[in-house]
């Protein structure tokens, strides 16, 4: 008497829900970027005056924060009803597009590495572009109040590239309060303050250079930063490494599962 055992494939469950876990946190994530980025857009009445996002000569927050939150939202999207449907376009889509990111992120890596003084001049050309913009937008003024504090710096690469905006330009043909000063983001901070003196900045570049460093920074947010790497360029390649091997699960998860429904496929004829 013989026996026959019939091996039937099927998808794996494991493999299945653990994607669905994967890309849900991304979904829900994405939401709320959009959500913030909307919020914020309204904010400003852009959404009642289209025309304002002409008259923006710098680095508005807002587009990279709905560009990420959009990316996020489609690929959990994907991934989610993909793995749920068990749908193989939504499974490919997913994995292609997390590939071509990776790809595109490992490039950029790479020219970064190899191109350094292109990419500190177009760095360097794009922070002078929005120092011009400073109170164009009030995202764009915090961002870069932001990054002047946390970095103990002032302009791209001194105190005196801010005499390209208009509001503290030394210019003597305007009356602006704010001439020959600094954002109040670059003056030294000082612990014992409760409340933010925002007019510390007023005048200060019509003082003498050798007094600028008694109450303002003096190195620039291009030098800080590249004093910054090297210090932490483990943490950076951690967070890099860290961000690739997510990526690289979320296509391994994909391939796995088109692999299964393939393969239920294929023994159904």
């Amino acid at each position: 008497m013989h026996y026959y055992r019939y091996e039937s494939a099927e998808v794996s469950c494991c493999y299945k829900y653990l994607m669905f876990s994967y890309n849900i946190i991304f979904w829900l994530a994405g939401a709320a970027f959009i959500a913030v980025g909307f919020w914020a857009w309204s904010e400003k009445g852009v959404l009642l005056d289209l025309t304002q996002v002409t008259r923006l000569h710098g680095f508005d927050p807002v587009w990279l924060v709905l560009l990420v939150g959009g990316v996020t939202f489609i690929l959990g999207f994907a991934g989610c009803v993909g793995a749920l449907r068990e749908n193989i376009c939504l499974l490919k889509f997913f994995s292609g597009v997390i590939g071509f990111i990776f790809f595109l992120e490992l490039t950029a890596a790479v020219l970064a590495v190899v191109f350094q003084s292109q990419v500190r001049e177009w760095i360097n050309d794009f922070f002078l572009a929005n120092i011009k913009a400073y109170r164009d937008d009030i995202d764009l003024q915090n961002l870069i109040d932001s990054l002047q504090r946390l970095n103990h710096c002032c302009g791209a690469q001194q105190p005196d590239d801010w005499d390209l905006n208009v509001y503290f330009s030394c210019n003597e043909s305007h009356r602006s309060r704010e001439k020959c000063g600094v954002p109040f983001s670059c003056c030294l901070s000082d612990p014992a303050d409760t409340v933010v003196n925002t007019q510390c900045g007023y005048d200060v570049r019509g003082r003498p250079k050798a007094e600028w460093s008694n109450h303002i920074y003096t190195k620039g947010c291009i030098p800080a930063l590249e004093d910054w790497l090297p210090g932490n360029l483990y943490t950076v390649a951690g967070v890099f490494v860290v961000i690739s091997l997510l990526q690289m699960v979320g296509i391994y998860l994909a391939r796995t599962l088109i692999g299964d429904i393939e393969k239920v496929r294929f023994n159904h004829y």
